[in-house]
């Protein structure tokens, strides 16, 4: 195994799909396939993308932690900002919020049974 100089591009295209560019290896190409993106044949040959249909913040995280396998594998990544959840900080939650917890009490000892 010996990546390329040229870096993996991870990006978001004008249509919305993420996708990857750039000279990568049968290792490389496996590590995107388990962080859930397709290989698909293509015009050009193959190209590798997460499905469509997932949700832009799945799209994020799947994407930034390939980026963060390949980076560890020591491939050159770009990770497009835009999808690099590591920056943005967390959505604060939604819904009801949950109040205060109650502080601990002592336990009453039992009255006496008859």
């Amino acid at each position: 195994m010996t990546p390329s100089s040229e870096p993996i591009c991870i990006a978001r295209a004008r249509g919305g799909q993420v996708e990857v560019e750039g000279d990568f290896d049968a290792f490389a190409g496996h590590v995107l396939l388990q962080a859930g993106f397709l290989s698909v044949p293509s015009l050009h040959g193959r190209s590798i993308r997460l499905p469509f249909d997932m949700g832009r913040g799945w799209k994020n995280e799947q994407s930034t932690w390939a980026a963060q396998m390949l980076a560890t594998a020591r491939y050159p990544v770009r990770l497009d900002p835009g999808l690099d959840t590591r920056l943005a900080p967390p959505d604060p939650p939604s819904g009801p919020v949950r109040p205060p917890a109650m502080t601990a009490q002592a336990c009453l000892p039992r009255a006496a049974r008859r």
